[in-house]
């Protein structure tokens, strides 16, 4: 079992030893609070009713306060057991892949009944996961199981005897399932931006360059953050592109750099705290030389592969969005700034360099390589190639435009409040920043989950969904109350200290915190949130705090 890394102790030596303000109050939220009264109070619709819920809440700086939860408390009726299974992505180095554990009926009678010949005592279960706005919901599959322990040590001894008899599975404890009986705990963190009285900053970073994975206290740290989150989903796996880089849409400074994944949110957010929203983006990018132009396929991302799908048409296995899925395209131009790394990605193709005015300095092939100090690129594959020779002569200058588009397809301008892809983002006088997501949680108050719209079902696959969207999980949320407050908020979860939620519980969680519009973020083991520079929350990752492709700051005020 893990514990927890920071007490309730610790945790306010370090908002002291940062010099965050006296003001702290711990209160118990009425068990039977309903909606009406004032969000702070309302219980978070987890467990059953009347569960110990209570709340600390400290001031970080003007405007930005910290809420600690803790709901419910050990749960004896809860046990750990070994679910059998088939491990998710041979090799893979995603820790947060889902393994394949849900059959059909009969086939999960059929390992049952093998399994008790074996000498094992297994049962079968079905799992029925609730409706969405998009997805119906109802009986995913069959899930067999073996034993109930009282403790992790038990089952892990039981899945040795399992893996000696040729069966895999993992040690799961049951309070992950998902079960509105389970009594807790739960540990959820809120971090709070009232505009009316913030005078720090808002935005996303992604440390040194895109390619680069860093740890969310890291980035904070180096920015003089009060607070940070870890944010949007982000190419883990090398063969699925370059490690960090964000796996959607990612505007830092109001600067396009990664493209949406079609269709799907992004979490748009301001640098005076103001005008958060939840929007949904497509785009669109070209390179213009003279007397022609062409399309380009991304930004900044290794030609070829498309984390989370929902590129251009021709992708496969599909170009509509599909988490956890890098779809492939023979033939593509991706535009690269100096954003990316030291290098551009090798391979083969070819690649037109560009200087600071955007002047072809190069046309080097095989593709990758560095770049001119303030330039850029544009490389090509497959059948693209023999375009961008066309195009790019050593001399000629060329043009490289991107547009973020709304769900109508008109392009979103430079107004105060959005968002363009042309570098010149603003929002009230401040840079704005966007962070990809999904699905959707909340929506003009009400519950809206899009799953389906955003790729998080996987038609052939029911365990991926079972693992990623019914059981419980860290996450990290992020969005906007009916007063203009951003919230953003993360839950601990894979420990019996912190059971953690699922999408749904998520859901109700932000509708509990009254939020407006909210969205889910990077969870896993990539939730996490840094308080001066210090990992607050409990990481799942066995190897501790894991490093991410980009993270949300609330910066202090500079006079």
């Amino acid at each position: 079992m893990k514990k927890r890394v920071c007490g309730a102790g610790v945790v306010l030596g370090v908002l002291v030893a940062f010099g965050a303000l006296p003001a702290q109050t711990s209160t118990a939220a009425p068990p039977g609070a309903q909606a009406g009264a004032p969000h702070s109070l309302w219980a978070l619709p987890l467990g059953p009713a009347g569960l110990t819920e209570t709340r600390t809440t400290t001031t970080l700086q003007p405007g930005v306060t910290l809420t600690r939860i803790v709901r419910g408390e050990a749960d004896p009726a809860l046990r750990w057991t070994v679910e059998v299974s088939i491990p998710g992505g041979p090799g893979s180095p995603d820790p947060d892949a889902p393994p394949a554990v849900l059959k059909d009926e009969k086939s999960a009678g059929e390992l049952a009944d093998g399994l008790r010949r074996a000498g094992f005592a297994a049962r079968v279960e079905r799992v029925v996961t609730p409706s969405t706005a998009d997805y119906a919901g109802g009986t995913l599959g069959r899930r067999v199981r073996v034993g109930s322990f009282g403790s992790e040590s038990a089952a892990t001894a039981e899945r040795a005897r399992l893996k000696a008899a040729g069966y895999t599975g993992s040690a799961v404890y049951t309070g992950w399932d998902g079960d509105s009986s389970a009594r807790g705990p739960w540990h959820v963190d809120v971090l709070t931006i009232d505009p009316r009285r913030f005078h720090g900053g808002l935005r996303a970073s992604y440390g040194p360059d895109l390619e680069s994975r860093e740890t969310t206290s890291a980035l904070s740290g180096a920015a003089g953050a009060t607070a940070a989150v870890n944010a949007g989903f982000f190419v883990l796996d090398p063969a699925a592109g370059a490690p960090g880089d964000p796996a959607g849409v990612g505007v830092y400074d109001g600067r396009l750099l990664s493209e949406p994944v079609a269709g799907r949110p992004g979490l748009v957010v301001h640098g005076d705290g103001r005008g958060t929203e939840i929007t949904r983006f497509t785009w669109r990018g070209r390179v213009a030389g003279q007397y022609a132009s062409l399309a380009l396929s991304g930004i900044n991302r290794v030609p070829g592969l498309i984390r989370n799908c929902g590129g251009k048409p021709g992708d496969l296995p599909t170009s509509a969005p599909l988490h956890d899925v890098t779809c492939t395209n023979p033939d593509e131009l991706v535009a690269f700034t100096g954003d990316f790394a030291g290098r551009t990605p090798q391979g083969a193709g070819a690649e037109a360099v560009l200087d600071a005015r955007g002047r072809v300095v190069e046309v080097r092939s095989p593709r990758g390589g560095p770049l001119p100090a303030g330039g850029g690129s544009v490389q090509a594959t497959g059948r693209r190639v023999a375009e961008l020779t066309r195009l790019a002569r050593p001399g000629e200058r060329l043009r490289v435009t991107t547009d973020l588009l709304d769900r109508r397809g008109l392009r979103v301008s430079s107004s105060p409040g959005t968002a363009t892809g042309h570098g010149t983002a603003t929002g009230h006088g401040h840079g704005t920043s966007i962070v990809n997501g999904g699905p959707e949680l909340v929506r003009d108050g009400r519950l809206h989950v899009t799953p389906a719209t955003d790729g998080m079902v996987h038609p052939d696959d029911p365990s991926w969904y079972y693992g990623w969207v019914h059981k419980r999980n860290p996450r990290t949320l992020a969005g906007v109350d009916a007063d203009g407050r951003t919230v953003l908020v993360t839950a601990d979860g894979r420990s019996t200290a912190a059971l953690g939620l699922s999408i749904t519980e998520s859901a109700a969680v932000a509708r509990g915190l009254g939020l407006r519009d909210a969205v889910n973020l990077d969870g896993g083991g990539s939730t996490t949130m840094a308080v001066g520079g210090t990992v607050l929350n409990d990481p799942s990752d066995a190897t501790g705090e894991r490093p991410v492709g980009d993270a949300l700051l609330i910066l202090p005020r500079r006079d």
